[in-house]
């Protein structure tokens, strides 16, 4: 595997290098005119454009946009040195998830108002790290091409994981960027049956022109996960002295083996505007300043180049020999010479003459006028034209095509508890639950710029949205499908404008289909105000949801699992949440209530005998009574010198732990020395800790890929153990690599490191890490 991961990786660098070999080739290339403007352009030599070592631009800009509307918001880009160990862990950066512990495993976050909405297809949101939605893509636009790899690994090859990423981004003019993602997980796994191996390619593109504005987006996953049903018994880990062997991670009996997850899904994405406003000079940033001013030198240099091409030809014509004396000794001219005279007319008092013409008398007056032009085109030469659309019509198509099977070939005896005559492409005790799912959706709305409308001063939106949605699950006689419809409307007002007060709400109302009545209104504001020399922001945002349960918590086949209940009652779900940040002590305060009726979930259980869980059932449920959640988290950054020391802390209390089960307390924890090595090289050299207390943690079911709440009398709980991880993370131009040591304390103290009943977590691991940014 290694073989192939480093053929990928050098077929990566070979294809950045040939790009950049391909533009010195052809000849031809991106630049930037005094206007501004991305155009193409030949005769570039094998330094730069002008023959020299001037640095090529470097800007690139990242934003993500809002699936319903395509409005941009701005994003910085993935090339931060801080905490760039911890992007290796499925347990988030904070150790904020719950995991079945290897890289690429399914995951739950024990931050309840964290969680992300289940969508209709809930197989693939424990790997929401992975297969990413359309909001929290980062598209780009370039003044130069721009790539960037990144590999990171740990173990060997019968255990070890890696992970390769590679991102290309590159502009075809102002307007046009397009690029392309590859992501490849592949993970072995320290415990018996426990390998992942994840594939992501992504294509996109956007242009952004005045009127007409687009993005598009294409993608491809496939997620394969080998279930082992956790350990069999957790003393192997907590109490491994009860045994009289001593056993390796890998040696550890599992319930599990030769059962597997595949999730496969596409998805495109394409969303529209055409806007109708005016021109309007702004500054230019400073960015573009520096590509203006680089494509101002070029110009001037093919100039020159040029004129010496002409004057060599000329000379050649006389039979001459054009010395570099001779090229200096030339001049150009432009305007009046110092000598010449200014020509005495008619005019006299006035100073625009009969024709409208204005009048020269003196040469002081002459150098004034020309000293005023000078002026106003320097005014002038950092402004730009930006296009104010105050109206615009908007257009959103995307399709969404899903199929998940789980497979298996070796099941305990009574592992399940029902058994259910399906017709399956394997037969016996052979798994093979296959389901299927396709979603179109179509959104149109309009658009009116904030502050243009003298009937609606804020920014306002309307939109439709129709989605068509189709399920397919086996059964007895072969395969039932589902289809289902849902028409809605709605409103969007926000004020963006101003430093002080933003706001933005949107409402949703189900008109017609299967989400017929549903309500969805969410919005939020925020005010910002000077304090002591710095800047206090108070923010707070909310939702309001009285939405059906999705499909697949209303219907369900499989060989072992079953449910169909259409009649499940709404869920009802108020979320309220208060925001306070204070730069200047770098403190931040998070506060927030959810109410919940008929909340909707899963529940598992299952019977113990020698060491074997069996008998295992899944059921969906609703709370009868409503589930209030309360939260408070803090979040407080200090810096001593060279110290540093970041701290986040949750608490948060359920009022219904049976069906909503949560940490009283999460804590993260990081502690490092920051530092430049020869002044060049940062380094962070320093450790974190992440520690939740004792829960009655959900179970993973393989059989469904789902974390379900244990149903048995007797529970699982994990917490209070405390992992700690130490690493040495430096950075030196447009490189980022690291060292880590991960869970540096396994062997010592409580060895209750499980982050999922049944699964714990990878002892101490050396772990490595690499990110190469080029811009060519």
């Amino acid at each position: 595997m290694k073989k192939i991961l480093s053929l990928l990786f050098l077929l990566a660098i070979h294809f950045s290098l040939s790009m950049a070999q391909n533009t010195l080739d052809n000849d031809n290339f991106n630049q930037i005119n005094e206007n501004g403007d991305i155009s193409r352009r030949s005769g570039r030599n094998n330094t730069d454009s002008l023959g020299s070592d001037k640095e090529i631009p470097k800007g690139i800009y990242v934003w993500t946009i809002d699936e319903r509307f395509g409005d941009r918001t701005p994003a910085p880009l993935d090339t931060m040195s801080h905490m760039f160990p911890n992007t290796v862990f499925a347990t988030g950066l904070r150790g904020e998830y719950n995991t079945t512990g290897n890289l690429g495993s399914a995951r739950q976050a024990r931050i309840f108002i964290d969680r992300n909405s289940q969508g209709q297809f809930i197989f693939t949101q424990p790997y929401d790290y992975f297969v990413k939605p359309v909001s929290e893509f980062h598209f780009t636009n370039t003044l130069s091409p721009f790539t960037n790899l990144t590999y990171n690994n740990c173990g060997d090859r019968t255990n070890g994981e890696d992970h390769f990423t590679a991102k290309f981004g590159v502009n075809a003019g102002k307007k046009l960027g397009v690029g392309f993602n590859f992501d490849y997980i592949y993970a072995r796994g320290y415990y018996d049956s426990q390998a992942a191996s994840h594939f992501n390619y992504t294509m996109y593109g956007s242009y952004l022109g005045e009127r007409y504005q687009a993005h598009l987006l294409a993608s491809t996953n496939h997620e394969k996960v080998t279930e082992n049903g956790g350990i069999t018994n957790d003393d192997y880990i907590t109490h491994p002295e009860a045994f009289t062997d001593n056993y390796a991670e890998n040696e550890i009996p599992t319930m599990l083996t030769q059962n597997w997850n595949r999730n496969d899904n596409q998805h495109v994405f394409f969303s529209q505007r055409y806007s109708i406003g005016f021109n309007r000079k702004v500054p230019m940033t400073a960015e573009e300043i520096k590509a203006k001013k680089f494509a101002m030198a070029s110009k001037k240099e093919e100039q020159e180049k040029k004129d010496k091409e002409k004057l060599e030809k000329e000379a050649a014509k006389r039979g001459a020999k054009l010395s570099e004396k001779d090229l200096k000794n030339k001049k150009t001219f432009a305007g009046r010479p110092d000598d010449a005279k200014i020509a005495e007319g008619p005019a006299k008092n006035d100073s625009i003459a009969k024709g409208g013409r204005i009048s020269v008398s003196s040469k002081a007056v002459a150098d004034s006028l020309i000293a005023a032009e000078k002026k106003a085109k320097a005014d002038t030469s950092w402004l730009k034209n930006e296009y104010v659309p105050v109206t615009s019509f908007i257009h959103t198509i995307a399709f969404d095509n899903y199929r998940r099977i789980y497979e298996a070939y070796q099941t305990p005896g009574n592992y399940y508890l029902d058994k259910y005559t399906v017709a399956e492409k394997l037969s016996g005790d052979s798994i093979y639950d296959q389901t299927k799912s396709w979603t179109l959706r179509n959104t149109f709305a309009i658009s009116l710029l904030e502050g243009f409308n003298k009937w609606v001063k804020t920014g306002a939106k309307i939109f439709a949205e129709h989605e068509l949605r189709h399920f397919t699950l086996p059964d007895s006689a072969g395969v039932s499908s589902w289809n289902e419809n849902a028409l809605s409307i709605g409103a969007q007002l926000s004020k963006t404008q101003g430093q002080t007060l933003h706001y933005n709400v949107t409402g949703q109302l189900g008109v017609a289909g299967i989400n017929a009545g549903e309500i969805h209104i969410n919005g939020g504001v925020d005010l910002n105000f000077p304090l002591f020399k710095d800047t206090m922001t108070l923010a707070a945002s909310g939702f309001y949801a009285h939405e059906k349960p999705s499909f697949y918590y209303r219907h369900y086949q499989s060989r072992h699992y079953w449910w169909d209940d259409e009649d499940m009652s709404m869920i009802d779900h108020l979320h309220l949440q208060g925001l306070l940040n204070y730069q200047k002590t770098r403190t931040q305060l998070r506060f927030a209530f959810d109410e919940l009726h008929n909340y909707t979930y899963f529940s598992t259980g299952y019977t113990t005998e020698n060491d074997q869980r069996i008998y295992n059932k899944m059921s969906v449920n609703q709370a009868s009574s409503p589930i209030s959640v309360f939260t408070a988290e803090a979040r407080q950054n200090i810096t001593f010198g060279l110290l540093n020391w970041e701290t986040v802390a949750t608490v948060q209390k359920s009022t219904d732990e049976d069906a909503l089960p949560l940490p009283l307390l999460n804590v993260y924890t990081n502690l490092y020395l920051k530092f430049k090595i020869a002044h060049v090289l940062k380094c962070d050299l320093g450790g974190d800790l992440r520690y939740f207390t004792e829960y009655n943690a959900p179970e993973y079911v393989p059989g469904i890929g789902q974390y379900a709440v244990q149903a048995n009398d007797s529970k699982v709980k994990i917490g209070n153990c405390p992992i700690i991880n130490v690493y040495a993370n430096f950075h030196l131009q447009h490189t980022r690599f690291f060292v880590m040591m991960s869970h540096v304390n396994a062997s010592i103290g409580k060895k209750n490191y499980f982050f999922a009943p049944h699964y714990p977590l990878n002892g101490s691991v050396l772990r490595f890490g690499i990110s190469w940014n080029f811009f060519n």
